[in-house]
């Protein structure tokens, strides 16, 4: 399939209710993918208090669990603009996953470097991951390891 730009997912755009439904997007077709060489982590600040999205950041020995998205040209400049890359919010970051099968596939990313440290996902976001996880079978130990990250004080209800 070439008719098409690979998208790696690794954070909230996992989860189907976000991405098809809020987004609007129409993959041409979808895996699951492997990220060799970055971490996830949650360092892009989100309104005040600790709260934080996900991001990537290099490290040799990492694995970031996601998922492939095979979009068009035009959805694709349409996530950019949902992403925020004409802000400086997020930038793309052309990767090569590996497609969970013996494939590895040319793809692009997003990471910011609007970053802080010491932040944490709020228990809505982190359960939008583990949920995007769990639809596309990702495997039961990345789940458990999406579902250790200490969770941020929401100040907005008062809840971890």
């Amino acid at each position: 399939m070439t008719d098409g730009l690979w998208y790696f997912a690794y954070g909230s755009n996992m989860n189907r209710a976000i991405f098809l439904d809020r987004r609007g997007m129409h993959p041409l077709a979808t895996r699951r993918g492997c990220l060799e060489g970055y971490r996830l982590c949650f360092n892009i600040p989100i309104g005040p208090g600790e709260r934080a999205v996900a991001n990537l950041v290099p490290d040799v020995a990492a694995r970031t669990w996601g998922v492939l998205y095979l979009l068009t040209a035009e959805e694709f400049d349409r996530l950019d603009r949902t992403e925020l890359v004409h802000l400086g919010v997020y930038e793309r970051l052309g990767v090569t996953v590996a497609d969970g099968g013996e494939d590895r596939v040319a793809a692009f990313t997003y990471r910011s470097t609007m970053t802080s440290e010491g932040r944490k996902p709020s228990p809505r976001y982190r359960g939008l991951l583990v949920e995007g996880a769990r639809q596309h079978a990702l495997s039961a130990e990345y789940i458990g390891y999406l579902e250790s990250f200490e969770l941020a004080h929401d100040e907005r209800d008062g809840k971890r």
